[in-house]
């Protein structure tokens, strides 16, 4: 029995069974690949679900691992926590000047957001204030109130009932919005791009009239920038293409460059309904962790990533657009940075598995849709290298 297939058994032994997992053992990584248990080499456009920004191992992370965890692990958040506040100063500073609550997942931010809109809304008018618009075909996570909020019965399946209070409506649907935002609404929650829901991306009027729209009916505007914050789309944030700024915003994945951090940055009109006591987190934006999150947001912007990811995305679009006028089961290719996808006719999970077996990682977000994530840090030839790996792959679909 091979190494990988030891592992797998005993994964299967003993982990609860909640991943279809890839049959690979991943065991080292090193910028943008990874090797696994018989030492086999993969190029990486996973990034563990766009989560290793700056790839792996990167030598400036993994010397502030090293210098954290011989200086202080964990402090409750009882105390002042210094690189815990520089962090906040940080993206508050590079973003629309909020306050920032930390946790450990985007899970838990969006979560945050939900507790914080409420909160904020019983306080300014009533406690029948309380839905919470969202988007169909959206992901906000997988607690009971993030996954309630999440616009796909998939993911809620088996567990109703749902929590109430949330209302879905179409993305991309400014007239559904009108519609939709009543005197029970607190805030809508949207993805500026939705990434689960197919790397579906919203036509250019659209969150600017979302903003109008939550301005004009004295409702928050909340975005879930878990997955396209911190450089992916070409922005730092991707509010930012469309010259809005939200009342809150969640952030988690790349934040951490691999390490489980999340965060909730509000208006600081809005923040302040949080008074103490009344949210909280043991582990949430302890010392090792936001030292770490520190290291990664300054090397995105010391090394101009955002704009590296806008270059070599705009690049890797084009070449995602040449592949697809090869193949006639291949309806689309879109994205906005690194944040990229192939639309299929046919089942996307086959392709990957195969693309897999040739030393290529990459994701699905639905059945039909191939997704593509990359560390911030590759390169026109690690793209040309994944072209040539799909290319091949593709050709071995029927026609």
């Amino acid at each position: 029995m091979s190494a990988t297939d030891e592992l797998m058994a005993q994964a299967a032994r003993y982990l609860a069974n909640t991943y279809a997992r890839f049959p690979i053992a991943p065991v080292k990584g090193s910028g943008v690949r990874v090797w696994d248990a018989e030492g086999k080499t993969y190029l990486d456009f996973a990034a563990g679900i766009a989560v290793d920004v700056l790839g792996h191992c990167h030598p400036k992370v993994v010397e502030a691992i090293r210098a954290q965890s011989e200086t202080l692990l964990h402090v409750s958040n009882l105390y002042v926590i210094e690189p815990q506040v520089r962090l906040a100063r940080a993206l508050s500073e590079q973003s629309f000047g909020g306050k920032v609550f930390f946790c450990n997942s985007g899970a838990e931010a969006n979560e945050a957001a939900i507790k914080l809109a409420r909160r904020y809304a019983t306080a300014r008018w009533s406690s029948d204030r309380h839905e919470i618009v969202c988007m169909r075909d959206s992901f906000h996570g997988r607690t009971m109130a993030t996954v309630t909020a999440t616009g796909q019965p998939k993911y809620s399946q088996g567990f109703e009932p749902l929590l109430p209070g949330f209302k879905h409506i179409p993305f991309n649907d400014l007239a559904a919005a009108e519609r939709a935002i009543d005197s029970r609404t607190c805030a809508v929650l949207v993805e500026p791009i939705q990434g689960e829901g197919g790397v579906r991306i919203p036509d250019d009027g659209y969150l600017p009239g979302l903003r109008q729209l939550c301005s004009e009916r004295e409702v928050l505007l909340m975005l879930d920038e878990v997955q396209t914050g911190m450089g992916r789309t070409g922005r730092l944030f991707a509010y930012e293409h469309w010259s809005i700024q939200p009342d809150v915003m969640t952030l988690a994945k790349g934040l951490g460059g691999g390490l489980p951090i999340g965060a909730m940055i509000a208006k600081e009109t809005v923040a302040d309904a949080f008074v103490p006591g009344s949210h909280a987190s043991t582990f949430g934006g302890n010392p090792f962790v936001t030292t770490v999150a520190l290291t990664v947001l300054t090397e995105i912007l010391d090394a101009r990533l955002s704009d590296r990811a806008a270059k070599i995305g705009a690049y890797f679009l084009e070449r995602l657009r040449q592949l697809a006028t090869r193949y006639p089961f291949v309806k689309e290719a879109r994205g906005r940075g690194l944040m990229l996808a192939l639309e299929l006719s046919v089942p996307a999970k086959p392709i990957v598995n195969r693309c897999l077996e040739r030393g290529l990682l990459i994701l699905i977000a639905g059945d039909q849709v191939l997704r593509f994530v990359p560390p911030l840090i590759i390169g026109e030839a690690e793209v040309d290298e994944a072209i040539h790996i799909l290319d091949l792959t593709l050709a071995e679909e029927p026609r």
